[in-house]
């Protein structure tokens, strides 16, 4: 490998993150500069509908095009909980959503090099472009968003191209962006190749009332355990897993913990004479 091998990575002496690869609305360069390089805009595509594989295999984009409805939600307090008298500060936060743009060519370092050669393997193996739904590079990390009923391609592309070679699964972990987001639920799949020393991220995109995905084990055993936790903490259903259990709640538990909608409870507690209600039940201290 090249010193370019490693940029577009925090690694010493690399692209620093949120440097000029990133197409991030906050950091990297912007929309001026990277058009200036020679990028173009991304070809608007249709909102993401992973249900139908055949409509989306006929969407005429790029993958960086951007074929998905990105999550947008301002956060708004820390427990939820209005008109409660809460005097922690925290209910009090207003905060913007952010959702990082879709990326736009050239993406620097190299993320041109394995977005073309995952295009390239995804082809010959008759996986339809429309199976990458979009590709986002946020400070200086890519992720692509990827069709659910297309992961175990993905995933199995990823790690038998000889030019791509991501043979491990560090990670797959959940998301609720709440209640009022479309498709709240998403899961990540964080990937490292060991041959290449790089890392990537792929993402899927969820209905709340059919939260079902193809379990990856069969291409990463690694990623067992880390789809029982998933599924015990927001209800992904991960079809086709050797055992799809709690591995956290106990087996009888009621509900995902980890879902903006469950109940945040907790219990009182007796602090020098005094009881403080739990967090979705606080008021005033007076």
């Amino acid at each position: 490998m090249t010193s370019d091998d490693t940029k577009g990575t925090s690694k010493d002496g690399a692209e620093p993150t949120g440097g000029p690869q990133s197409s991030a609305e906050s950091s990297g360069a912007d929309a001026a500069a990277q058009r200036a390089a020679g990028g173009t805009p991304p070809t608007a595509g249709q909102p993401e509908d992973a249900g139908q594989p055949e409509q989306a295999a006929e969407v005429d984009t790029a993958p960086e095009g951007g074929t998905r409805l990105a999550p947008t939600r301002a956060r708004r307090g820390m427990f939820g909980v209005s008109g409660s008298g809460d005097t922690s500060g925290f209910g009090g936060l207003r905060l913007p959503g952010y959702v990082p743009a879709p990326a736009e060519r050239p993406f620097g370092g190299w993320f041109d090099e394995i977005a073309d050669e995952l295009a390239d393997a995804l082809a010959e193996r008759g996986v339809p472009r429309g199976a990458v739904q979009q590709i986002t590079i946020d400070r200086g990390e890519i992720t692509f968003y990827v069709q659910r009923d297309r992961v175990l391609d993905l995933c199995r592309t990823l790690r038998d191209d000889p030019g791509l070679r991501f043979e491990l699964c560090s990670a797959v972990s959940g998301v609720d962006y709440g209640t009022e987001v479309e498709q709240r639920l998403h899961v990540v799949y964080h990937l490292l190749s060991m041959t290449y020393r790089r890392r990537i991220r792929l993402e899927v995109a969820l209905d709340v009332d059919d939260p079902h995905l193809p379990s990856v084990v069969e291409v990463y055993p690694t990623a067992d355990w880390h789809e029982r936790e998933t599924w015990d903490m927001f209800g992904v259903i991960f079809d086709g897993h050797p055992a799809l259990t709690r591995i956290l709640m106990p087996d009888d538990w009621d509900g995902h913990p980890q879902r903006k909608d469950y109940p945040l409870g907790g219990i009182p507690v007796e602090y020098k004479g005094a009881e403080i209600p739990p967090p979705d039940q606080r008021r005033s201290y007076t």
